[in-house]
């Protein structure tokens, strides 16, 4: 198997496996976290871990109180510059969450992917 059909792979079965499906988008409305325990930021967790294929820090308070999640690159730390100062020209990635009948989906702005939150109660802003 070649390189790029291993990735394309890899990525068709994380989709699969977070719970990215087509779905009606014109019922969503915009939603936040309610009862926010262990598992639902967890699966907050790996959601976002999954859209970005890397592993980020999310407060434990995310989403419970806007529908917006931001999330901005920190500068390249190192042992000569442990505090790092500069300007990132990344824009910040943007995710949204949405209600959709009973399923909280994380929308990630980016392309629009769309995640299920599995475990997570939400309720419309």
């Amino acid at each position: 198997m070649s390189r790029s059909s291993k990735s394309t792979f890899v990525t068709g079965m994380a989709l699969v496996l977070t719970g990215c499906h087509t779905m009606a988008t014109d019922e969503d409305r915009p939603a936040r976290i309610v009862s926010p325990d262990d598992a639902s930021r967890a699966a907050l967790q790996k959601t976002i871990n999954t859209a970005l294929r890397t592993n980020v820090v999310i407060a434990e308070d995310a989403l419970t109180d806007s529908s917006v999640l931001i999330i901005e690159r920190s500068p390249p730390q190192s042992m000569q510059n442990p505090n790092p100062q500069g300007l990132i020209l990344e824009a910040p990635i943007r995710f949204r969450l949405v209600i959709n009948g009973s399923d909280c989906i994380l929308v990630d702005e980016r392309d629009s992917a769309r995640y299920v939150l599995e475990n997570t109660s939400c309720e419309a802003e």
